[in-house]
């Protein structure tokens, strides 16, 4: 009969990250008429291992400087053209017709790509009904507002759709007559701007000088290794590691202020450049916006991974892609990759594992290809349960992030340079470092700047990420 988790005893959300302290970190039984002594373990026991989340952007991304409120970049532009939505007024079996650019992707005025001479190949938008022509476009409307073009079919029986049908256009090539003149009007790149605003993140620990005298009888320790029977140096510790984590998931996070919003009102400053409003675009809400949103589960099956290599076959087509994602995902693709076996279902042979009576059963998988290459890692911030494990809603399992780098224009640099998919810009200048920036103030500890009776240690950073090739990315949302 198969059992369930039970609710309690479950696990401690906040376990001591609180601004005073605590009566459970400290003896309190001084009773001398007790005779008897408690044996004690001096070593703090680490239970919950090593807590930190932070490391997917220091595995996927690099870091570098900017000195300015804005940072810009400018990624490419299709090369090719394409409309989806044009129709004709002409009736089937016409040999010429003149054709509308429509729909969501028409261009602006006097921006449309086709040109007098220019071969074309329209489609209907019915996928059933097969219908197909290929044509030489044999004018071109002079008003800018007047997004029509003109064609000759190739074919005899003329045009194969009837009119008013929506359909396809896309340009193949070109034909000329002989002795006739150039091809008239020319295409002009098309870059598309996106931008960024770093954000100030801050932190502090602050301990009085008495505080500072007093020993425990506990030995702590961190995970950065710093160890002592001084509890303040815990909780020193605790406090940079904790920052370490939201110079991360800050940059995961992050969303830009809305217009009129709270958050606007209250955070938005002046600059040299104008007003710079609250907020910046984190990686979620840069994938969520540009990039491809899977969402209502999680991609299970052959058939779930084929639709997303078919959208990633429609942008970038990156060779290699990593997927970081949280424990339920990383079973589920397990499952999969298992059941193409023809032994999975004995439980016994799962892929080329060689799984013998001498070695323990490997039932995952690090990897796979089919058409690109996928890696799969796990991502502990979307496990650990004080971050984004178990979230009743807004849930995230996991995000497809591509390998490498991409060409693009960085307009302080003046000229064209390789940036990695995913990377971090933080404020400096040659008299100002502000990447990680951290001071001591107080009259405690060895810090000797002012009268307070106190140590207190300041954290300060201020920085940016920059998604590039937002279309490349896959974000797996419940």
């Amino acid at each position: 009969m198969a059992g369930s988790l039970q609710a309690t005893p479950g696990f401690d959300l906040q376990p001591s990250s609180e601004q005073v302290a605590l009566s459970t970190n400290y003896i309190t039984n001084f009773d001398f008429l007790n005779q008897y002594l408690p044996d004690t373990y001096e070593k703090e026991f680490e239970r919950y291992g090593n807590r930190t989340v932070s490391g997917f952007l220091r595995m996927v991304g690099a870091e570098m400087p900017t000195n300015s409120d804005m940072i810009k970049w400018a990624e490419q532009g299709r090369l090719h053209t394409k409309y989806t939505s044009v129709t004709s007024a002409a009736a089937a079996g016409a040999n010429t017709a003149t054709w509308t650019i429509g729909g969501t992707d028409a261009p602006a005025a006097g921006a449309q790509a086709i040109r007098v001479g220019q071969t074309v190949f329209i489609s209907d938008n019915t996928a059933a009904s097969g219908l197909t022509n290929k044509a030489v476009v044999t004018a071109v409307s002079g008003d800018p507002a007047d997004l029509t073009f003109d064609v000759a079919y190739y074919e005899a029986a003329g045009q194969a759709m009837a009119a008013a049908t929506a359909c396809t256009v896309m340009i193949y090539g070109s034909e000329f007559k002989k002795g006739t003149g150039g091809m008239v009007g020319s295409l002009e790149a098309d870059d598309v701007i996106f931008d960024n605003k770093p954000i100030i993140l801050k932190d502090k620990y602050a301990v009085s000088g008495s505080d500072m005298a007093q020993i425990g009888w506990i030995e702590v320790t961190t995970e950065n290794g710093a160890t002592g029977y001084l509890w303040y140096l815990k909780s020193e510790h605790e406090t940079r590691l904790r920052f370490d984590d939201y110079l991360e998931t800050a940059m995961i996070e992050a969303v830009p202020a809305a217009t009129g919003s709270g958050a606007e009102a209250a955070l938005s400053s002046a600059s040299a450049a104008g007003t710079i409003n609250a907020g910046s675009e984190g990686i979620f809400y840069a994938v969520e916006n540009r990039g491809n949103v899977w969402s209502g589960g999680i991609p299970s099956t052959l058939a779930d991974f084929d639709s997303i290599i078919g959208r990633l076959d429609k942008q970038g087509a990156i060779e290699e892609n990593v997927l970081f994602v949280n424990r339920e995902m990383s079973f589920d693709i397990d499952d999969m990759l298992a059941a193409q076996n023809s032994y999975g279902a004995g439980g016994t042979s799962y892929g080329l594992f060689d799984n013998d009576e001498q070695m323990a059963l490997n039932l995952g998988f690090t990897g796979f290809r089919r058409g690109y290459d996928f890696y799969k890692s796990d991502w502990k911030y979307l496990n650990d349960p004080t971050m984004r494990g178990d979230l009743s809603s807004g849930g995230i399992n996991g995000m497809l992030v591509p390998a490498g780098s991409t060409t693009v224009y960085d307009q302080v640099l003046g000229k064209n340079a390789k940036r990695p998919f995913l990377h971090v810009r933080y404020r400096a200048s040659e008299t100002e470092d502000r990447r990680y920036k951290t001071w001591i103030t107080g009259s405690a500890g060895g810090a000797m700047n002012s009268d307070l009776d106190a140590m207190e240690v300041h954290f300060l950073s201020e920085r940016a990420v920059c998604v590039m090739g937002a279309n490349n990315f896959f974000i797996f949302e419940g």
